[in-house]
């Protein structure tokens, strides 16, 4: 037993029955004697209805979840070469190759008798973007062990900017005069840094708040995390504890089981040792008779034998 073979086997099991077959695994591997892989089974986590409908999808179609995968790296070459034909084309088919993975997750939970909501199958589609802008992602979905589903990076877009605008005119369509034109670039430019500023003051405010947001979750991850190694560890001193108990409980009843054969032995024993005394009294009642009877018949011979020799003897003169 090793754990990618148990969280292998695990991530494959609906929820419900996630925990029941982590514990038992972690309880093998203890009985083993492998503490440390049965500590490390029994943090894995049990996989919410999203992510184990993206493991789902990655294991029954392998095929395309391939296909997923040479997609995104297409979108994300597309993105760093800036061409945009390239990327409105691909964003097309990512589209539709989102939403036709997404059915088919929500088809495959259905046959699987635990059919997902609207909620994980949107959870699901957030998972596909995220495998089709990062690779890390992308790595982490195909072993089809999610234990929650996936974010897309922010900042990452599949579509194509804008054209270049066109050279100044007047309303006339005539061309602007070049003093005009220096003012009207000196315009546009002052604009496009001011909007630049902002948009730069905006990103840095949402990152800002995006590392607040993720150290709160982090803290809150990490403090859950303690908790929950405490709880485990409560549980696997209390599991020893059990252990020890069945093991005395089990000494007990082989104890108790000697007991009531010794028990059962010394009963027939008295039986016996009963039988034999009765039959002894019996015996003993029969020969007092004999003796009784005996010292009787001996009584009346004696009796009998003094009578006849005073009968045998004369008269005295």
């Amino acid at each position: 037993m090793d754990l990618d073979a148990v969280a292998d086997e695990l991530y494959a099991l609906p929820p419900a029955d996630f925990i029941a077959a982590r514990d038992e695994r972690a309880k093998d591997a203890r009985t083993a004697g492998d503490r440390k892989l049965a500590e490390r089974v029994r943090r894995l986590r049990r996989p919410t209805k999203a992510a184990w409908a993206s493991n789902l999808l990655v294991r029954r179609q392998p095929d395309e979840a391939e296909q997923v995968l040479r997609l995104g790296e297409a979108l994300r070459q597309a993105h760093q070469d800036l061409d945009g034909g390239q990327l409105r084309k691909l964003s097309t088919q990512q589209r539709q190759v989102i939403a036709a993975l997404a059915r088919q997750a929500r088809d495959l939970t259905a046959q699987a008798g635990q059919p997902i909501g609207e909620g994980a199958q949107r959870e699901v589609e957030e998972t596909l973007r995220a495998v089709l802008a990062d690779p890390e992602a992308g790595r982490e979905w195909v072993r089809g062990r999610l234990a929650k589903p996936l974010a897309a990076p922010t900042g990452f877009a599949f579509a194509a900017g804008a054209a270049r605008p066109a050279p100044p005119t007047s309303g006339r369509g005539e061309r602007v005069s070049g003093g005009r034109v220096a003012d009207l670039d000196a315009a546009r430019s002052r604009r496009r840094e001011r909007q630049e500023q902002e948009r730069r003051r905006a990103q840095q405010e949402k990152r800002r708040e995006q590392r607040e947001r993720q150290a709160r979750a982090h803290q809150e991850a990490e403090d859950a995390e303690r908790r929950l190694r405490a709880r485990e560890a409560e549980l696997s001193a209390v599991e020893d504890e059990q252990g020890r108990a069945d093991q005395r409980k089990h000494q007990a009843q082989q104890r108790l089981a000697d007991l009531r054969k010794q028990l059962k032995e010394a009963e027939g024993e008295q039986r016996e040792a009963e039988d034999a005394v009765r039959e002894a009294r019996t015996r003993t009642r029969k020969a007092d008779q004999a003796v009784r009877e005996a010292r009787r018949r001996a009584t009346d011979a004696a009796a009998r034998a003094e009578q006849l020799t005073d009968q045998a003897e004369p008269p005295t003169v």
